[in-house]
């Protein structure tokens, strides 16, 4: 048993304590289940409260420009009230509820570049102590890797995928975030945008999916963003032909000739399109989906030098983010 974090906090000769999640990835709306490993020092304590934070590390647009940090986006309280004998090992397991909102992290294992942890807080005689950071992986949930696929068998491509704060407009978003992840378009839609913008705000009754077209312009016009948000069902998720449904939003929203700017659509409400079932278009052709194309660009192969990159930047992200909040804790 290897124990992360050495309470600093609460004093030399302390407890320490180590938090252990359970393998594979955990689903937005889910249970996130694991340990709390608790051991003694040199004396006994009061063990007053054990909690949970899940952390995000955002994007944030203002006046001066851009800027990232970390979002606490959820508290728990897992144990606390009994009192820790001197080298005494516990051990606390939890299950506890995600948000439905919870970015995804990975499509079929491969990272997409969003950043989550998990801190543990431990409080003894008053002295508070954050504990140890472990990376969160959550996967996407039916729909959604339903969606993703469509459109990687349409023939877009991953490019990135990060967290901007703040909120949509006109939407039932709850965190004050949400996740962006940007495609590239094939050529038959290359015509109409230059690129294409989706976020899964996920519910206990289903999914609204907001895509944002960057789209071109033309000889007498300027281009311009054009939002709409569709609202499907979980139970949808194996009874739709995802590759005709996706086909029929890139239809409307391209098809939409009323102009959004990008503040207006994310935060400042704004006309947005309704919709549920898709026009089935022609010329659907068969391919890998989005998440074959993931785990090729990780791996490095046939996606183009942009797939790479995301990966190997995706990694560097990471690690640079707990050792920031590790040494954050140590700062404490």
């Amino acid at each position: 048993m290897v124990f992360k974090r050495l309470l600093g906090a609460i004093g030399v000769g302390g407890p320490s304590v180590d938090t252990v999640l359970d393998g594979g990835a955990a689903l937005p709306g889910g249970a996130l289940t694991g340990r709390v490993l608790l051991r003694g020092g040199g004396s006994a304590v009061d063990i007053e409260h054990i909690g949970l934070e899940l952390i995000a590390r955002v994007e944030a647009e203002h006046a001066e420009g851009e800027s990232e940090g970390s979002v606490v986006f959820e508290r728990f309280t897992v144990g606390g009230g009994f009192r820790l004998g001197e080298e005494e090992e516990r051990e606390l397991p939890f299950s506890v509820p995600l948000p439905w909102e919870t970015p995804v992290t990975e499509l079929h294992g491969q990272p997409l570049g969003v950043v989550l942890g998990v801190r543990t807080e431990v409080a003894v005689a008053g002295a508070r102590d954050k504990g140890d950071l472990d990376p969160l992986a959550v996967g996407p949930l039916p729909v959604q890797e339903a969606v993703l696929e469509a459109f990687g068998r349409l023939g877009f491509g991953f490019r990135s995928a990060d967290l901007e704060y703040g909120h949509i407009g006109g939407t039932g978003q709850r965190l004050p975030f949400y996740q962006e992840i940007e495609l590239t378009p094939p050529p038959r839609y290359g015509h109409a945008m230059n690129e294409l913008e989706l976020t899964f705000l996920a519910a206990p009754a289903g999914v609204e999916v907001v895509l944002e077209a960057d789209k071109r312009g033309g000889p007498f016009s300027a281009g311009h963003d054009a939002l709409t948000r569709f609202t499907v069902r979980h139970e949808d998720a194996p009874a739709l032909d995802w590759q005709a449904e996706v086909d029929g939003w890139i239809r409307r929203m391209t098809e939409h000739h009323d102009a959004y700017g990008s503040h207006a659509a994310y935060g400042h409400g704004g006309h947005t399109a309704y919709g549920h079932g898709g026009v089935p278009g022609s010329g659907h052709h068969s391919g890998p989906g989005l998440g074959t194309a993931v785990a090729a660009g990780a791996a490095g192969l046939a996606v183009g030098v942009v797939g790479g990159m995301v990966a190997a930047e995706a990694v560097d992200e990471i690690g640079d983010f707990f050792e920031g909040e590790e040494d954050d804790a140590d700062e404490a």
